[in-house]
């Protein structure tokens, strides 16, 4: 991406429009136009641009191609030259108010939502209160409504509708009207809400909007001071309750609104919410304990609870749920956060012992193993690793084992996984003990072992790959069987992207074969694929 916005910036290709203190705006021409708005400075830097590349990847040439165009401009020492947008916004303030209003008409009629964003405005202007409530409610029943599933190729348009109708609302937030801006922005609230389960939103307009709506609706509220409690009351249910996480973190964002007042009364709900909460303990978790409702809780009374500086109370909220491994090990991270290392590490072991029999949870005994090891207490944590690599074998826990204990350790762990093998059902060989062994093997260049294991319990694909490209200078034909055997698996499932990876296997085995041994073997792969056109073509190229 940067390489390609390098090129444009290059060729020229960047036409700064406007330059303020924090924003660059400018045109990018390449297949087509696109407007881009850089903002930032250093690694605060992002910005927007009307390309599709935005969407997926937050980013892109564009914003590349700006930035350097700037870059360069501010190198150089050049004056910025009065871009298009300086100039003609000097026309615009230039000419009468009837042609400007002449040629805004205009340029309405073929923008339906410029066309709509006039007319808010218009009312607004000159509408009495009650007469705008009936306006902008029909606005915005009128642009929320889905008249059945909104595919994805219309969700954008639909999107679009819904934002010129929230930035109307936005507009009416004055001293006069903030509180009739803060009862539609509700009801706008709750039908984007509605809308989500017959939209097809997996670009996440719908996730923008609600941001945007609970934005403006902060901005409500603190031009229109609503009674703190029932505010307080308003926003813990909708937090605590509701389907989307509009209003999540609802007290620390509105703290300025709530006030003490509002603040304290929100506590005690979540207070009362929190205290009818079970105590979960030892693997005994129903589904309905994932609920959204418990974790939103969870988190508001953390927040007030950190607001004192009541470390305490923090611990005891995270220790009411200790149904998993990761909640002990979140638990014991939050312990060492705050200092209390011998604290930590009594969180962290009573949650290997609470879940000894279950397969290990890694992220609890790598901080285990850093405590104990923290603790002076090595032999400890060699037993904590040792008993979790036996419960679930994995390279990366060999290797921790070996860096603490040393070849013995390395030696008794392989001892364990051989004695595993010797004991599996020839049905299950393929299980974890040989893949483990044999990844074991090819990190230390065991290879002719690595092999032995391979012939005689099986392995993945994948590592049957692995050893024959770490192997294949001291085990030639057995590293050529395996290539081999993965260029007629992909053939044979078919596609293009399989087909590039076979051929690359191909080309793999021509390193290690001669010229005449390599022709017999593609003239073989022609005879036995010839129905495989694509692949054919690849193979003559």
């Amino acid at each position: 991406m940067f390489a390609r916005g390098e090129a444009y910036f290059r060729d020229s290709l960047v036409e700064i429009l406007s330059i303020e203190p924090k924003r660059v705006k400018a045109r990018v021409s390449g297949s087509e136009e696109y407007i881009t708005a850089l903002s930032g400075y250093a690694d605060k830097i992002g910005g927007d641009c009307s390309c599709p590349a935005i969407e997926n990847w937050g980013w892109c040439k564009h914003l590349v191609a700006v930035a350097l165009a700037v870059n360069d401009m501010i190198a150089n020492g050049q004056e910025v030259a009065e871009g298009p947008y300086a100039r003609i916004r000097s026309h615009l303030l230039s000419m009468e108010s009837r042609a400007l209003a002449e040629m805004i008409l205009e340029l309405a009629e073929r923008d339906s939502a410029l066309l709509r964003r006039l007319d808010m405005a218009a009312n607004a202007a000159t509408d009495d209160d009650a007469t705008l409530l009936k306006r902008f409610k029909k606005a915005i029943n009128d642009a929320t409504r889905t008249r059945g599933f909104v595919a994805y190729d219309m969700a954008s348009g639909w999107a679009e509708g819904v934002m010129d109708v929230l930035q109307g609302i936005e507009e009416l937030i004055t001293d006069e009207r903030a509180a009739l801006a803060l009862s539609l922005i509700d009801q706008a609230i709750e039908r984007i809400e509605k809308a989500i389960s017959n939209i097809d939103d997996s670009d996440g307009y719908c996730t923008e909007l609600l941001q945007e709506a609970q934005s403006i609706h902060l901005e409500a509220c603190l031009a229109a001071k609503p009674d703190p409690i029932a505010l307080a009351h308003s926003l813990f249910v909708r937090e605590v309750e509701g389907d989307w996480d509009t209003f999540r973190k609802a007290a620390p964002a509105y703290a300025e609104v709530l006030g003490e007042k509002g603040l304290a009364e929100f506590y005690h709900l979540a207070a009362q919410a929190w205290e009818k909460l079970p105590p979960l303990h030892g693997g005994k978790r129903t589904k309905s304990d994932f609920s959204p409702r418990r974790m939103r809780l969870e988190g508001i009374m953390d927040f007030f609870a950190e607001r004192q500086g009541d470390v305490k109370a923090r611990i005891a909220i995270l220790a009411k749920d200790l149904s998993s491994p990761w909640r002990y090990c979140q638990l014991a991270s939050f312990c060492l956060e705050q200092g209390l290392t011998d604290e930590a590490l009594r969180w962290a072991e009573e949650g290997l012992w609470q879940f000894e029999d279950d397969p290990p949870d890694e992220r609890l005994v790598e901080l285990a193993v850093e405590l104990l090891l923290k603790a002076k207490r090595k032999a400890d944590a060699q037993t904590v690793l040792r008993h979790s690599f036996e419960r679930r074998p994995g390279l990366d826990l060999y290797k921790r084992l070996c860096k603490i204990g040393g070849k013995d350790e390395a030696e008794l762990a392989k001892a364990f996984l051989r004695d595993s093998l010797s004991k599996t059902k020839p049905s299950s060989r393929r299980d974890f003990p040989a893949e483990t062994l044999i990844r074991i093997l090819v990190e230390e260049k065991r290879f002719a072992e690595a092999w032995q294991v391979t012939q005689k319990h099986g392995a993945t694909d994948e590592l049957k790959e692995a050893l024959a490209m770490a192997s294949e200078k001291e085990f030639r034909q057995e590293a050529l069987s395996v290539y081999a055997g993965s260029v007629d698996r992909l053939v044979s499932l078919g596609g293009n992207d399989n087909y590039e990876r076979a051929l690359r296997w191909v080309d793999r085995i021509g390193r290690l074969r001669t010229p005449v041994e390599q022709a017999g073997y593609v003239a073989g792969l022609r005879a036995r694929f010839k129905a495989k056109r694509n692949f054919m073509k690849l193979l003559g190229s």
